[in-house]
This record gives C-alpha cells, structure tokens and sequence, in this order.
C-alpha cells in the first residue's frame, strides 16, 4: 500500500494535470471514460472491417436498385467503388449472397437492342440478320414496355411468318408479351390496351388483336374483361357511365329541396348491345285508278268491212236475188270509246239492237285498251344504334326533415309525390320500357355520436406521448443545468473578497518589484556601457565631462 502511495504521489508530481483531472466531478469522468472506450472500440472495429469484393459490376439502374434492396433485406452490408461502377460486399459473403440474389431471378440483365445490330459479322447470312433484326427489335419493344413505372419486367416475343408470294399462304405476324409488374400494383385495362397497341404499331402487318399480354402469375391481361359475359370493358364502362349520369341528375335537382347528404340514389341500366339490321318490303292495297301512277298504257283499234253471209231456209227463194232497197242505209251511231279494264263491244251488236238488218255489208271495229299502274310498294333499311336501353331501375332514399325543435319528422305525401314525379322527368322514366322506381322516406343512421376529445383512445395515447417526452425533456434540461453548474464551479470557483484583495496587493507589490528590478537594471546596464566606454576612449569621456561642466557653470 505505501509502494502504491509512493507511485502515485511520484505521478501526481511529475504530471500536475493529473490532480486537475482527479479533481474532476464523477459526471465529467464517465463520460470522458465511456468517450474514451467508444474511441477504442471503434478503432479496433475499424481495425478488423473486413475485406471488400466485387459482387457486380456494370448494373443498369434497375438491377442496381433491386439488388441494393435485396442486400438490405439479407443484412449484407455493400458499398461502390471509387468510380461507381462497381458493387462490393464482405469477402467471405460474396459467395453466398451472389447464389441468393440468382434465386431471385437477380440480375435480370437489360435486355438486347438494336444496338445488337453493331456488331454485324462480315459474310453473315440473310437468315442471321432478319434473327439479329427480330432480337433487336424485341429488345427495343421490352424496353418502352419496362418505362412505364407498374412494369418491372417485360419480355417479348414475335412471331414473324416468311412473306410469300402466294397470297393463300401468307400468314399474319403475332406478338406474346410477359409481364412482370411490381408488387402490390396491377395494370389497367387502358395500360393493357396501350402496350397492345404499342407493340402492334412496331410491327409491320401486326393488329393489336394478334398480341397477347400474360402477367408473371400466368393471366392473360388481354383478354376482352367481359369475356364470356357477353360484355366488355367498353360497354361496362357505357353502363355504369349511364348509370352514373342518372344518379348525377338526380341528386342535381333534389340536393336543393331536401340539402346535401339527404338524399342518396342508386339506378340499375339494362342495356342491349345486339346490332341488328332489318330490311322489309311493304305493299299497300289496290287504290282508285286516279290515285295511282301510271305506268304504262296501250290501245289498239282494228276496223273489218264486208258482205253478210247468207241467212234462212234453204230454198228457191234463197237462191233469189235480193229485192231493192226500200229505204238508206243508216250509218250505226259512232262508237262510244271503252272505260278503262272494259271490253270494246263490237259495232254488230249495236246493230242487232236495232232489230233488222237492211244492209248487206258488215262493219267490225274492236279496240284494246290495256293501263298498266305502278304498284305502291315501301322499302325500308333499319340499323338499330348500339346500346339500346332496355329498362331503368331507380331507387331513392331522402331522409328526414327536422322541425323547429330540431326533431326528424317524415315528409307529407304530396312532398314525396312532388319529389317522385321530379325523380322521374329527370330519370327519363318510361312505362314502355318497363322502368321501376322506389323512393323511400326514412331516417338515416347517422351512427353513433361523436366521442369527446378527452374519452377519445386515440387522442388519450397522443396525449401520453406528448406527456412523456414533455417529462423526459424536463428531466434532460434539469440534469443539463446540474453538469453545467458543476463544470462551472469547478472551472471557476467562487473567490473571498478578501482572499482577492490580498492577491490584488499582492499583484501590485510584483508589479512594482518587477518595475524597480526593470529600472535597476538599466542603471546598472547605462553605468557598465559607460565604463566600457571610458576604457576604450578616455580623451572622448573627459571631452564629455568637460562639455557637462561647462554647462552646470552657465
């Protein structure tokens, strides 16, 4: 014990700054002391960091930024190299995170443009470029793909049929697109339906039917959405935009009478969307021949002059000549012209009328008249529009009315009967269609009320945190006062008045000593220059004394 007594008091007197520091408070030693051990640490941390491989090198943005996330998520601590271009992990890991990393399909590796191209070999054959062509172009379409920020990963695939000089035999490109897309997202039908395009607009003689788009869990994304329904994507979109313009007018017209939020509508649209076309021929019964249109009319007359032909009882007097006229033969009246559709009646008829024939000629006129009137015959095309509404169904629900009390009290039956016709001139209500509508008057649940702020949970946890940082910062800056108060008493102790005035003599006295030391010594110094000087220059110095002499006597 005395040995050690001896040595420290050997090493407080020969390194005074070891009683300062000893004399330190304990706050101020254990936190030099653990700043002390926190710099060992680290310098032997530092010391013993391991060695850094390269794990990858040359990455394109994406395989850099998926495989820095898969590091993070193995704990495998990673850092770049000087010029960026290359990834470094520990030595002894590298190994086992490049096979983790490859059962994560990572890295993917850009994929092979046109660039493929540049490095065409001399002499390679017309089958190697139109390959190389086809690769590059592949390469080029999964890139725009891979741009739009749901697409992780994109492949593609085109099937590009020899062109023949046969027109029977020549066959229509297709295209298969493999989608990878990020997790927790999914592709649009309109996403669907651009890449479709997209890659139908690259490809000459390829429609955007002949694409198909499958996802990385093997469904086909470009498949109508309504397939198999008998509806797709753009005649559900027609309904419910239908549905919601009906909803829309609906709440338009009865927000103002009832306020906002009591009314709530719903509709249901049964659309047709079968095309049909219909062609029908219609012929309307026989009218009047004034009222109809001629087509086409003849009229043929002929005229037949000659003797009668014998007539009576064979006989002598048969075989006589006629005896003479006994009076003019009279012409027959001129023949009235046949109504239309009658028969010309010939003109012996006439005569035969007259009861006796006194004439031996005959006279036969006949005419035909034949009309011909166009038939009143209607043709009619009609191509029924796409999206014929079939039938509407609404139903309305409008909440109570309050009072002057405040009290929810039902609607009187004409209110709702005024708001009912109102619902129905603005739903486009029709009985022929077969249209429904309901409208309700109830009250709505309005749920449970409000909680106040000081029962709320939510509000009483937010209150707790805050309490407890507000308490631990009191205890901080009351911690923080008590190490600064002990620090500056210790760096700056309290002085006695009387203690100072003593030391404050005691400087002056020093100052003064130090002073007339100061004059002392340069008398000293002028009185040995000047006997230095009379030594080497006596006859200078008695010039001297003899000049000062001369002076004190005047």
């Amino acid at each position: 014990m005395n040995q050690q007594a001896t040595l420290s008091s050997s090493l407080l007197a020969k390194f005074p700054a070891l009683e300062k520091i000893r004399a330190l408070p304990k706050p101020i030693l254990l936190g030099a002391a653990a700043a002390v051990v926190a710099l060992v640490v680290a310098a032997v941390m530092w010391g013993s960091e391991p060695k850094y491989k390269v794990l990858f090198s040359n990455l394109d943005d994406r395989d850099g930024g998926a495989i820095v996330t898969a590091l993070g998520t193995m704990n495998v601590p990673y850092r770049y190299n000087e010029t960026g271009t290359a990834l470094l992990v520990p030595a002894d890991r590298v190994y086992d995170a490049r096979l983790q990393l490859a059962s994560q399909g990572l890295p993917r590796g850009g994929s092979v443009g046109f660039e493929l191209m540049d490095n065409a070999r001399f002499g390679a054959s017309q089958f190697a470029e139109q390959i190389n062509y086809q690769r590059g172009l592949e390469g080029e379409l999964a890139r725009s793909i891979e741009a739009m920020h749901t697409v992780q990963h994109a492949r593609v695939h085109l099937a590009m049929p020899r062109q023949s000089l046969f027109v029977r035999e020549r066959q229509a490109p297709t295209a298969s697109v493999l989608l990878n897309v990020y997790p927790g997202r999914s592709l649009s039908d309109a996403q669907v339906s651009a890449i479709s395009w997209l890659v139908a607009s690259s490809v000459p003689e390829l429609t955007a039917e002949n694409v198909s788009i499958v996802d990385q869990n093997g469904r086909l994304l470009s498949a109508p959405l309504g397939e198999g329904r008998g509806m797709d994507a753009d005649q559900m979109r027609f309904v419910r935009e239908m549905e919601q313009r009906t909803v829309e007018r609906i709440l338009t017209i009865l927000n103002p009478l009832v306020g906002p939020g009591n009314v709530h509508a719903q509709a249901s649209a049964d659309v047709d969307f079968a095309r049909r076309e219909e062609t029908s021929e219609v012929y309307r019964p026989n009218q009047e021949p004034g009222q109809s249109a001629i087509r086409s009319q003849q009229t043929s007359d002929s005229t037949q002059r000659g003797v009668n032909p014998a007539q009576g009882v064979p006989g002598a007097l048969s075989n006589q000549a006629p005896a003479n006229a006994q009076a003019p033969i009279a012409n027959p009246p001129a023949p009235q012209p046949p109504r239309p559709g009658q028969p010309q009646q010939p003109a012996n008829a006439q005569q035969q009328q007259t009861g006796t024939q006194t004439a031996t000629t005959n006279l036969n006129e006949r005419r035909d008249a034949t009309t011909n009137y166009e038939v009143d015959r209607t043709i009619s095309h009609i191509k029924q529009p796409v999206g014929n509404l079939k039938r509407l169904s609404v139903a309305v629900v409008v909440n109570y009315i309050r009072d002057k009390d405040g009290e929810p009290q039902a609607l009187p039956p004409e209110e709702l009967n005024k708001l009912t016709n109102l619902v129905r001139e603005a739903m486009g209500y029709s009985e022929t269609r077969g249209d429904s509508l309901n409208l309700v008057n109830s009250q709505f649940n309005d749920g449970p009320p409000p909680v106040p702020m000081w029962r709320d949970p939510e509000m009483i946890a937010l209150f707790k945190t805050i309490l407890a940082w507000l308490v631990g910062l009191v205890v901080a800056l009351w911690l923080y006062r008590k190490v600064r108060r002990s620090v500056t008493e210790y760096l700056y102790p309290p002085v006695d008045p009387e203690m100072a005035e003593a030391e404050r003599v005691e400087a002056a006295r020093e100052a003064q000593d130090v002073a007339r030391s100061k004059e002392v010594s340069r008398y000293e110094d002028n009185l040995e220059r000047a006997r230095t000087m009379a030594n080497k220059d006596p006859r200078a110095v008695a010039m001297v004394l003899r000049t000062w002499m001369s002076k004190d006597e005047k």
